[in-house]
């Protein structure tokens, strides 16, 4: 059973950092591609960034291009999401999610979910 846990919101004045963890279970990951989306109240879930567990393929949201970046750490079947100059905007609950094959930008294709984690940004 794949389980996805993750890690690390929380509260931040605008123009800050804060980094995501998102730690993987229950299989072998090598043909996955993981995913962090968000979801701020009254609005659809979207995409920020995803690669591929065996890396060397990443994609961002225009939106968090050059202030996000998805990272993992195979050795601890860790993915990570490094969010700096964080704006109010940037305020939602962030999902961590994993599908077997390519990655893509559209929720609706990840299969596995974890239970997110709330990142709050003060202006």
């Amino acid at each position: 059973q794949v389980q996805l846990v993750e890690s690390g919101g929380g509260l931040v004045q605008a123009g800050g950092s804060l980094r995501l963890s998102c730690i993987a279970s229950g299989r072998t990951f090598t043909n996955y591609a993981m995913g962090w989306f968000r979801q701020a109240p009254g609005k659809e879930r979207e995409f920020v960034a995803a690669t591929i567990w065996s890396g060397g393929i990443t994609g961002y949201a225009a939106s968090v291009k050059g202030r996000f970046a998805i990272s993992r750490d195979n050795a601890k079947n860790t993915m990570y999401l490094q969010m700096n100059n964080l704006k109010a905007e940037d305020t939602a609950i962030y999902y961590c999610a994993c599908k077997h094959g390519g990655y893509t930008s559209r929720y609706v294709e990840y299969e596995y979910w974890g239970q997110g984690t709330q990142v709050n940004v003060s202006s």
